[in-house]
């Protein structure tokens, strides 16, 4: 009975452990503002980490575990990048970053 009531006990553990590694990825505009910090996020390069981190933060989540840009035609949703008005050589980009409490 003992190790019945251990493994219920692991389990309800686990579970709440799972529950509370909550993550989310937030799909944003990859503005190009001149700082260059788009094309870190966009690109996945080491130096955007502090950007997504940030962006996490802002959203009282504790970390970025990743970022990449993603295609429009990933998104649901989102027109042709020939649809909106381009800005500064970035039409219709965007970047995914994925936050974590």
């Amino acid at each position: 009975m003992r190790p019945f009531s251990a493994l219920l006990a692991s389990t309800f553990i686990f579970a709440a452990s799972a529950a509370l590694a909550d993550t989310r990825v937030f799909i944003i505009a990859n503005q190009a503002d001149g700082y260059g910090v788009d094309q870190y996020l966009a690109r996945g390069d080491k130096c955007g980490a502090h950007a997504a981190r940030s962006y996490c933060q802002s959203r009282d989540f504790s970390q970025a575990t990743a970022y990449r840009r993603v295609d429009p035609d990933e998104i649901t949703g989102a027109g042709p990048a020939s649809a909106g008005k381009c800005a500064g050589g970035s039409c219709g980009e965007y970047v995914a970053i994925t936050c974590q409490r």
